[in-house]
């Protein structure tokens, strides 16, 4: 089920503040590629809900990733 363009277009990804795509049932970041689950229809935007990706052993390895990646 396809999220509305408009609240994709407000999402933002918790942890980088970076927009959000669509891919299946996942929202991916754009930044840092955390995939966020769309279940019945709603967005769930919890990071230790999210799945990694790939690469990625925890999502406290992304959080150091993310604070050492230069700013944008």
């Amino acid at each position: 089920m396809p999220i509305d363009s408009e609240l994709l277009d407000i999402l933002r990804c918790p942890l980088t503040h970076s927009k959000l795509r669509q891919e299946g049932d996942f929202l991916v970041a754009e930044v840092g590629g955390l995939a966020y689950p769309v279940r019945d229809g709603i967005p769930v935007m919890l990071m230790e809900e999210a799945r990694l990706p790939t690469g990625v052993g925890s999502l406290e390895e992304l959080k150091a990733q993310v604070a050492a990646a230069p700013a944008r």
